[in-house]
């Protein structure tokens, strides 16, 4: 029997200094290759384009309205009113402020908006945080009801009959009450508390000697203002806007909110030129002021949104996503 005799161990090559020096593989990256990263300049290059574009698209109107509520109308009709005034004048704004309705409307609106969003806001946090809690009895009924509300209206007639036999006619509580919580801000919120008020932090509270109410006010809210920033803002927005609700509850002018005094203004503007018809000489005169008051108008009944909502919008962004994204 012959005995195997193991091979020895071949030499391991060593590169000659004649051999020319391998070419560095670049690394990866989690993005790709480095072929992958040269598109990114054109990527961003046209991502950049077309956000100024939409930047552009949004800001231009509102720059417009301004400019031309300074500007003679039939400059604004002739097409040479882009970038700058043209015929500056403020008999528009003149015109608006002269009428003390309108200063009265800016109060009543600043109530309704203060009021309204403090009760609806109020209401969605108690009610959507009742409904989170999964030891409430009878909590997918109750959300039912409230769902069964998006689809399903009884109408402006039937509305109007509850806040007559209310006895809410001419009062404030017409205008903040019916439209109070809505249920889709209801859905957010509810999902809010369900993905970001763990289970065990209230078990945890009550260890402690914490009630429910306790833990909601101390614990809970302390927690969830990115939600109540949301709230507060949609609300804000909704509450200012609003003119119909007064339209239809409200028959003492005294009441009116700026909306709706806008627009009263800016229907007799088209007529008699905001009461300064006698003063007119021609139609075409009370025209040019109808044009004047009306851009006024607009820039008037937005710069108080336009002043709040940028110091919150970082909060709006945030409660946003919180509320709307399951964990």
């Amino acid at each position: 029997m012959t005995q195997m005799i193991p091979a020895p161990p071949a030499a391991e090559a060593t590169p000659s200094a004649d051999a020319p020096a391998s070419r560095p593989i670049p690394p990866r990256t989690k993005r790709g290759s480095w072929r992958d990263r040269a598109a990114d300049p054109v990527f961003n290059f046209f991502a950049i384009g077309m956000l100024l574009v939409a930047i552009v698209a949004i800001l231009y109107p509102l720059y417009f309205i301004v400019i031309a509520s300074v500007s003679e109308p039939s400059e604004i009709l002739n097409g040479n009113v882009w970038l700058w005034p043209q015929g500056f004048t403020l008999e528009g704004y003149a015109r608006i402020f002269a009428d003390e309705t309108i200063i009265r409307g800016f109060g009543n609106s600043v109530l309704y908006t203060v009021v309204g969003t403090a009760i609806s806001v109020a209401a969605i946090l108690c009610a959507a945080y009742a409904l989170s809690r999964k030891d409430l009895y009878g909590r997918t009924f109750f959300m039912l009801l409230f769902v069964i509300t998006m689809f399903i209206d009884g109408g402006l007639i039937a509305r109007y009959l509850v806040v007559r036999d209310l006895g809410m006619l001419n009062t404030i509580w017409a205008i903040v009450l019916p439209g109070a919580i809505g249920v889709w801000n209801l859905i957010i919120a509810r999902a809010f508390f369900e993905n970001n008020v763990p289970e065990e932090l209230r078990e945890a509270a009550q260890l402690d000697g914490a009630n429910d109410f306790r833990f909601f006010f101390q614990i809970v809210l302390p927690l969830s203002k990115p939600l109540i920033f949301l709230m507060i803002m949609i609300h804000l927005v909704a509450n200012w806007n609003a003119f119909f609700d007064a339209l239809i509850f409200l028959n003492d002018e005294t009441m009116y909110p700026l909306q709706l005094v806008l627009r009263n203004v800016l229907i007799q503007s088209e007529v008699t030129a905001a009461g300064g018809a006698g003063a007119l000489d021609s139609y075409a005169a009370a025209q040019r002021l109808g044009e004047l008051i009306k851009y006024g108008m607009i820039v008037v009944s937005t710069i108080p949104l336009i002043i709040v909502l940028p110091f919150m919008q970082k909060h709006f962004t945030k409660g946003a996503l919180l509320g709307a994204v399951k964990s």
